[in-house]
């Protein structure tokens, strides 16, 4: 029978070889890898990331999110996970989520070389989070169900008596639609802008999960119009259905289009601050804004120096509308209140 000291050394040895296996295992898991958390649709970034990895070896694990919450879920997770630091980089398809995590302290800043290409209003100033590769919210238009001459040409158009019912939005609490909405208080003020998502109510307005759910459904013909945003619109045009983009309000002395910039940022306590800020420079390079723009999802470059074919109209082409994001997010929990209350019950 073999001595019982050594028994007990080896069971010490394989208990320390057990351990180290699996902390290895940990940190492979934890190091290897920088942790994106994205609300952009996997469709238009897992080639993006695969571009990374192969330019610097740097692996991507991501995590998306569901149409009907995402950028609202994925916030929300941060916020949960701020002690423990899961999420190395938040590549955001808007920027009001954004700012909220700027003023919770859960970014890091960094001034990305990158930066100086970018117009001052889509780039925070302590370098919390960056603006990049936008998308406009429009109206999509069904062909068949409406004549040309017929076309909304305005957001207000949503609340007209002729398409009663026959109209949708996405949930407005979500997304786009829910920066959108948080755009139009701030805009317009509490009172016009609650009086106008009443005339949406009052006009029998359908409220669907997502704005990609809006464009099937014109697409579809299961309704007339509705508002989404372009990556949206123009995947139905180019997949051949009778459906059109109208750009609302956009000439001088109209309200204008809204357009809303993807965001990048770090989160604070990153494991991985070296290849998160990688990450950050690549997203905000000249060569990803271009394959956005050439890509599926047709995004509109922000870069002063990207030169590229758009196939959407963009600010140099239709009245943008002016609009304050960091005024905007503080008008946000007065919109969701009360969008929340109108729109879902309590």
């Amino acid at each position: 029978m073999p001595n019982r000291r050594v028994m007990f050394a080896l069971a010490v040895i394989a208990a320390w070889l057990i351990f180290g296996l699996a902390m290895t295992a940990r940190l492979a898991t934890s190091t290897d890898a920088v942790v994106v958390y994205t609300a952009q649709d996997s469709l238009y970034a897992e080639p993006i990331f695969e571009a990374f990895t192969q330019a610097t070896g740097v692996r991507i694990r991501a995590k998306f999110d569901t149409e009907a919450t995402k950028t609202v879920g994925l916030a929300r997770a941060i916020m949960a996970e701020a002690s423990r630091g899961r999420c190395d980089v938040f590549w955001n398809n808007e920027i009001l989520n954004t700012i909220r995590l700027q003023r919770r302290g859960l970014l890091e800043p960094y001034e990305s070389p990158e930066a100086s290409f970018y117009p001052r209003q889509f780039r925070s100033s302590g370098g919390d989070w960056y603006g990049f590769a936008a998308r406009a919210r429009v109206l999509i238009v069904n062909t068949d169900r409406v004549a040309m001459e017929d076309h909304p040409t305005s957001i207000y158009d949503l609340a007209d008596r002729r398409f009663q019912g026959d109209i949708a939005i996405a949930k407005p609490l979500f997304g786009t639609t829910a920066t959108h909405a948080a755009c139009l208080f701030s805009h317009l003020g509490v009172e016009r802008a609650r009086d106008f998502f009443l005339s949406l109510k009052r006009n029998g307005i359908q409220v669907m999960a997502g704005n990609r759910q809006v464009a099937m459904a014109v697409a579809g013909g299961q309704i007339a119009f509705g508002l989404t945003d372009t990556d949206d619109a123009i995947s139905e045009i180019e997949k051949g259905y009778p459906v059109a983009i109208v750009y609302p309000d956009r000439e001088e002395g109209q309200l204008g289009t809204l357009f809303i910039p993807n965001t990048v940022s770090i989160i604070r306590g990153t494991s991985h601050p070296g290849e998160a800020r990688a990450l950050v420079d690549y997203l905000l390079s000249r060569e990803v804004e271009a394959k956005l723009a050439a890509g599926p999802s047709a995004q509109i470059p922000l870069r002063i120096d990207t030169k590229v074919e758009v196939r959407i109209e963009t600010p140099r082409t239709v009245h943008a509308m002016p609009v304050d994001f960091e005024a905007a997010a503080d008008a946000w929990t007065t919109a969701a209140e009360f969008i929340r209350d109108e729109f879902t019950g309590p």
